[in-house]
């Protein structure tokens, strides 16, 4: 029976490459993650939270939403922000979900 079956063979065992290759590799994965995805976005983050902290009454915002207007109050306590977008026309919007605080005459001009 035992013509049926064929015989395993082992193959040779491979050479194994040093440690100190698979260190050097990891380290420099670990620095092309770090530069080209981590530090980027948390630069990014960094921006945006001087943005948030410098929003003050009278400005012109975007959100995220593509809202454009006027910041009419702020709301320390609350994170919120009151944005008039037209005349009576009044919206609470989250403080993070300003995008870019624009210059002053922008609305007047789109």
């Amino acid at each position: 029976m035992d013509f049926l079956i064929a015989n395993a063979h082992a193959a040779e065992a491979a050479p194994q490459g040093g440690g100190l290759q698979m260190i050097i590799m990891l380290a420099v994965f670990g620095l092309i993650f770090y530069f080209m995805l981590y530090r980027p976005q948390a630069k990014r983050m960094k921006e945006h939270k001087a943005l948030i902290a410098s929003i003050g009454k009278g400005d012109e915002v975007l959100t995220q939403g593509g809202l454009v207007g006027k910041v009419s109050k702020v709301s320390e306590e609350k994170d919120f922000v009151l944005v008039t977008l037209a005349e009576g026309v009044e919206v609470p919007v989250q403080k993070s979900a300003v995008t870019a605080v624009l210059p002053k005459g922008t609305i007047k001009s789109i």
